[in-house]
């Protein structure tokens, strides 16, 4: 699968604008990881791109999410992929052991932190978050509850420092804040 077609794929599947960015955000997010670690930069690009394409079809039975992403995209990217994109999501009881699948996890989170973040910027800009004011939010447990720190923190187990993460993070989402509206 290409990027364009994954592009179609998502836009035909996905109707929410938060979403879709967010999934832009975890695609160039993984691209980022891929290339620091010497991996297949499309296809981590593209599992980033695809991995909630089934968010809004299994909002209402979360343990499904993942595994329909998987079926929908059985036969349009390799195993590994498939099984990145079931891992990222606890509830389907599928472990998080390749590298593949630990990135993803890691820059799903990665990306709820940066863009929130942003958002407490005077300016709402992805330009005005500094590493330090990022590695802060990462520490104050009680800003962006969501996000799952220890998630973020794989980082470590792909050997990647946690500064070093936040900071490619940072970057890689400064390349695409436009898309973003950030």
């Amino acid at each position: 699968m290409r990027r364009e077609e994954a592009l179609e794929f998502v836009k035909e599947r996905v109707k929410d604008d938060r979403l879709f960015k967010h999934m832009l955000a975890v695609e160039a997010l993984m691209r980022a990881c891929a290339r620091r670690l010497g991996e297949d930069e499309e296809l981590w690009g593209l599992v980033g791109l695809l991995h909630d394409v089934d968010y809004e079809a299994t909002k209402d039975d979360p343990k499904r999410h993942g595994l329909v992403s998987a079926d929908l995209l059985k036969g349009l990217l390799p195993e590994d992929a498939l099984d990145a994109i079931r891992a990222h999501n606890e509830l389907t009881g599928f472990k998080c052991e390749s590298r593949l699948a630990k990135a993803l996890k890691a820059c799903d989170q990665l990306s709820g932190l940066i863009v929130a973040t942003a958002l407490v910027m005077p300016s709402k800009r992805l330009g005005e978050v500094k590493l330090k004011s990022l590695l802060r939010k990462f520490r104050q447990k009680d800003f962006a509850r969501r996000v799952e720190r220890d998630k973020i923190a794989l980082c470590e187990e792909l050997g990647i420092g946690l500064e070093e993460f936040l900071s490619l993070g940072l970057d890689a989402l400064n390349g695409v804040s436009r898309a973003l509206g950030l």
